[in-house]
């Protein structure tokens, strides 16, 4: 169930551009996206946002003392306009009560860049379970956390791209669009 900040602090919370609700961070129609996930739905939204963000090895954080981790990412604007050059957005991305955080295939070269594909909620004991970020090409990170806590927010750079993400043919359709 989506909220608006202003709203309520539990589900995804988000900020449009023609919203014309100000919170305490933002003003009126910014455009900048702030989402709060509470639960695996609210992370299924989150990761629609994300698929495609690029990543670089460098901009993953992990601090264990605080339980939290920490990315930026180049995210890909997919609710801009078809017909509107495409651009990315800088994304901070921010998960709480993490007791761990294992990888496979990132590499150790700091500026490697990884396109993100999806983030996934897998359930635990309740509430605790892990959160999986998939990557092309293998990479993953796998999060153990003791609930989904997570924060996504727009840092307001943006930049016009060549191209749009393909994901090439569907059932003989191009579904990248």
């Amino acid at each position: 169930m989506a909220k608006n900040d202003v709203a309520g602090r539990h589900g995804a919370s988000s900020s449009d551009a023609n919203d014309g609700i100000a919170g305490p961070d933002r003003a009126p129609g910014d455009g900048l996206l702030r989402l709060l996930a509470l639960d695996d739905n609210d992370l299924d939204v989150i990761s629609a946002h994300l698929q495609d963000a690029l990543v670089r090895r460098a901009d993953l954080h992990y601090f264990p003392t605080e339980r939290r981790f920490v990315l930026a990412v180049q995210r890909f604007d997919w609710a801009r306009e078809t017909a509107a050059p495409p651009q990315r957005r800088l994304t901070a991305l921010h998960f709480e009560q993490v007791r761990a955080v294992r990888h496979r295939n990132l590499g150790t070269a700091p500026d490697s860049l990884h396109s993100l594909l999806a983030v996934y909620f897998v359930e635990g004991e309740k509430p605790s379970g892990r959160i999986l970020l998939e990557f092309a090409g293998g990479a993953a990170i796998l999060l153990d956390v003791e609930c989904v806590e997570a924060q996504l927010k727009d840092l307001g750079p943006v930049w016009n791209v060549e191209t749009r993400p393909s994901h090439g043919p569907v059932d003989g359709k191009d579904a990248g669009g």
